[in-house]
């Protein structure tokens, strides 16, 4: 085994963490004992030396984790049995735990099968299987928080450790954890099962898990606080489940849709931010260092998936980013199709943040004038009032009018609402020159 090891453990966590799953039950116990395996990998395997199947591996281990939790407890329970009822001791022992094995990891020690046949069970290293799929059915479980969700799906599914999980989210290592563990313990709470769902219910999970992936890219690509504007591996780390996603379900359009949009925005990531890490809007991006791969990637997507689907929000909003994607410069921009776009989208997925993109796309298709008349009922919308965007889209309509004073006013009303302090930066500095 060649490859980096960090490569590895993500590929396999997914397949590792479902077979357990699938056969004992206790997602909590099962994810620890994951973990515990890639801790013990990471003492163990040597630089270019590691196992044949690092799958087989890594189940033998978090099986035995498992097997020996299980041990702990029985035991425990035990001890406290015999202290509460000595007078009857010789006739209430406790039976071996290999007798007794009862509970989510019963059949470790009860001829359950081997880590190999759930290796076997798989497409192998190279391929998907359903595991994946049902892993992120469970993180997305309509019982955990759009956070819970994110956290469960990164560390479960992409293999991250929570000190990873805990930077992209910019908090405390402990409060991730615990985060994590709320999270798991709320799913057991809920009876949530390691489980195919139905045919009827597959859509609306599916829909939960491309939110789950895209809250996560847009933590990665625009952070929602902190002195980072991006955190590009965690944006390329929920295109890669997007990817595992899409891989499952290869006739799923709004899936396919997800992945394009992710890749369409992703290719400008390079040209976000100057050498000193200030934002640079759209309209000042170099161009020619877009990742034209991705581009393509995504426009091939888009040209299989459009005609022959129902046009869903993420095909729309991918069908916006290629519009952008295309154009040579910001002046080239067909802002008319955007517009179209955009009533398309509002017109299936209504929402007041595609109505303040909309009127951007009014003011600069038609005029700022038209763009403010769009806005203006959204300044009552209470979503929107407690961020910044709405300041930030009224200032620049403003400027573009000509009304400097409110346009400045309106910036660094903005600034101050802003917790990302990029963006802070920035807003302050166009106000600065309305002085």
């Amino acid at each position: 085994m060649s490859e980096p090891f960090e490569d590895v453990w993500r590929r396999e966590v997914p397949h590792v963490l479902g077979a357990l799953v699938r056969r004992y039950g206790d997602f909590a116990a099962c994810e620890d004992a994951v973990q515990e395996a890639l801790l013990a990998a990471s003492q163990q395997w040597q630089p270019g030396a590691g196992p044949d199947s690092p799958r087989g591996w890594l189940l033998r281990v978090a099986s035995r984790r498992l097997i020996d939790a299980h041990r702990s407890e029985t035991a425990r329970t035990a001890r406290e049995m015999r202290a509460a009822v000595r007078d009857r001791v010789d006739t209430e022992h406790a039976p071996a735990a290999d007798q007794e094995m009862t509970g989510p990891v019963a059949g470790i020690a009860l001829g359950a099968g081997t880590a190999e046949d759930d290796q076997a069970g798989g497409t192998g290293p190279e391929g998907h299987d359903p595991e994946t799929l049902h892993l992120l059915l469970l993180c997305a479980h309509p019982a955990l928080t759009p956070t819970a969700q994110a956290a469960l799906t990164l560390r479960a599914v992409g293999g991250l450790t929570t000190d990873q999980i805990a930077s992209a989210f910019l908090v405390p290592s402990a409060t991730m954890g615990q985060r994590i563990s709320r999270a798991k313990a709320t799913l057991a709470a809920a009876g949530a099962r390691f489980a195919a769902p139905t045919a009827s219910d597959l859509p609306d999970r599916l829909t939960a898990v491309g939110q789950v992936l895209y809250l996560i890219f847009n933590e990665g690509y625009t952070a929602s606080s902190g002195e980072r504007l991006m955190d590009v591996a965690l944006a390329s780390e929920a295109i890669r489940l997007t990817r595992e996603l899409r891989a499952v379900v290869p006739d799923h359009a709004e899936t396919a849709g997800l992945l394009a949009l992710m890749l369409l925005t992703q290719s400008r990531a390079a040209t976000r931010v100057d050498a000193g890490g200030d934002l640079v809007p759209l309209e000042h991006q170099d161009r020619s260092r877009w990742d034209r791969t991705m581009i393509a990637e995504a426009t091939s997507i888009l040209e299989v998936v459009l005609p022959h689907a129902t046009v869903g929000p993420y095909q729309l909003q991918a069908a916006i980013a290629a519009v952008h994607a295309e154009a040579p410069t910001w002046a080239d921009t067909d802002w008319l199709q955007i517009v179209i776009l955009y009533r398309m989208l509002d017109g299936i997925a209504p929402g007041p943040t595609v109505r303040l993109n909309l009127a951007v796309a009014v003011g600069m298709a038609h005029d700022p004038a038209a763009g403010l008349e769009v806005l203006e009922p959204l300044r009552d919308d209470p979503a929107l009032r407690r961020g910044h965007r709405i300041h930030a889209v009224r200032a620049h309509l403003l400027e573009m009018v000509g009304d400097r004073r409110a346009a400045r006013e309106e910036y660094l009303t903005a600034a101050r609402m802003s917790t990302s302090v990029p963006e802070q930066r920035y807003l302050n500095a166009r106000a600065h020159r309305l002085i």
